[in-house]
């Protein structure tokens, strides 16, 4: 396959592309999220609404620039006279589209990326996703505080800047993002996921760390079909999770609050070279077979539910930089978490079709932070806006992925320090070792029967 001829549409319409990217989020599909959520224009202007979404996209891309600099990166390999608008100008269009067409093309854009590689894509024939929250911090003005709330200070004063909370379900294999909520930080991590639930299916293995594990949760998931992973919590807050029955695998049947469970208690042993540290862990499934999944395999298993917290990692630290949210008012906030979300699923789209393109690879070896750079040349370069029928779905993003693959993941520790104290300039600890040690891992399931 070859990619086709490429151009641009021509007169006020052209800065509307994302460069190679376009072929994932085409005009049409912009089109239809705009008209879905009642941001096209009764009129063209100078920023026809798809140009602005497309702006939003990008800005999305190059965090690190104001909105006139991205403008500047969407039309540097354009050709023709441009007029160049003003920051109010591009203000008072982006209020005129609104958050709702950003909603909505993330809606088209969400789900698991289609990929043939990926050894914790499934387990036991179930799609293996992860969910999670985060928190990611706002402009800090009157308007943004009223409607996310600054988290309630701490011994060292209070927050610095408002905060959203973002829950969202993530493919394992893929990282790709299933569905997504977000709100005012005031609002639980389990309230958020229990919008979320919805979006689960028959086929499904849900993991979750041990903020998950609540009869009210498991009853949620287990009401969708899909089936879980949860670890759950030790000591006097533990469900009371009496053996019912032993399998022949170590685990136990058990029931919380009406839901038939397996229990899988067992002790984790990780040696370096800095020594060795043992951990008991408890993980509850609706996987009763053990058959279907032993114990030892789906505690292997649950380690892929850092997955989620990499994509977190990929959103906050790689694309974001560290950065605020740039929106000054809530409405503007929104608009640009969403644009935020849909953007990061289009790169994990375009990372998906590379792993296609070469049956076998293992999705962790693709480089997010290779996608993201190479996409951003291919904006500036205004190089793979997409005419025709017959596209290469690797393209130049793919090619610059599988040119630079990374290393096959080892098994590795680090032990867990705050990184700073008030002052972003001082550690917190200065004797904190921030090493990385290769590890190895022993996992021994326990057989005696817990008391509760």
């Amino acid at each position: 396959m070859s990619h086709s001829a490429t151009t641009h549409v021509p007169g006020v319409f052209a800065p509307g592309h994302l460069g190679e990217l376009t072929r994932v989020v085409p005009f049409e599909m912009v089109d239809a999220a705009l008209a879905a959520g009642r941001g096209t224009q009764q009129r063209v202007r100078l920023l026809p609404s798809r140009v602005v979404v497309y702006l939003l996209l990008a800005g999305a891309l190059f965090t690190g620039q104001g909105w006139r600099q991205v403008w500047s990166r969407l039309t540097a390999g354009l050709t023709g006279p441009l007029t160049r608008p003003s920051p109010a100008a591009i203000t008072e269009a982006m209020r005129r589209v609104g958050p709702a067409p950003l909603r909505e093309l993330f809606a088209l854009l969400k789900g698991p990326a289609v990929t043939g590689a990926g050894q914790a894509t499934r387990c036991a024939g179930r799609l293996v996703v992860a969910i999670d929250g985060t928190q990611i911090p706002a402009a800090d003005t009157s308007a943004n505080r009223a409607r996310f709330p600054k988290p309630r200070g701490g011994p060292n004063g209070e927050a610095g800047y408002p905060f959203i909370r973002l829950v969202a379900i993530v493919t394992c294999g893929t990282r790709s993002i299933i569905e997504a909520v977000f709100g005012a930080d005031t609002i639980g991590e389990l309230t958020y996921a229990r919008q979320l639930v919805s979006s689960l299916r028959a086929g499904m293995l849900l993991l979750g760390d041990r903020n998950f594990a609540t009869y009210r949760f498991f009853r949620d998931v287990t009401n969708s079909e899909a089936d879980f992973l949860i670890r759950g919590k030790h000591g006097t807050g533990a469900m009371k999770l009496p053996a019912l029955k032993r399998l022949p695998d170590g685990s136990y049947l058990s029931a919380a609050a009406g839901t038939t469970v397996r229990v899988i208690d067992a002790a984790i042993t990780v040696t370096t070279e800095a020594g060795t540290r043992t951990g008991d862990y408890r993980l509850i499934t609706t996987i009763l077979d053990p058959g279907e999944a032993p114990a030892q395999e789906l505690v292997r298993l649950y380690h892929e539910r850092w997955e989620i917290e990499t994509s977190y990692c990929e959103l906050k630290s790689t694309i974001l930089g560290g950065r605020v949210l740039r929106g000054r008012h809530p409405a503007a906030v929104t608009q640009e978490v969403w644009a935020l979300l849909a953007c990061y699923q289009v790169l994990r789209t375009a990372m998906s079709d590379a792993v296609l393109a070469r049956p076998g690879t293992d999705p962790d070896r693709l480089s997010f932070t290779v996608a993201l750079h190479t996409a951003r040349d291919q904006i500036v370069q205004a190089a793979g806006i997409i005419t025709g029928t017959t596209v290469d779905l690797v393209g130049r993003i793919g090619a610059a992925l599988l040119h630079d693959l990374m290393p096959a993941r080892r098994t590795r520790t680090r032990p867990r320090v705050i990184k700073r104290a008030i002052s972003k300039y001082r550690a917190k600890s200065p004797d904190a070792d921030r090493r990385t040690y290769p590890a190895t891992l022993t996992t021994k399931i326990l057989t005696t029967i817990p008391d509760g």
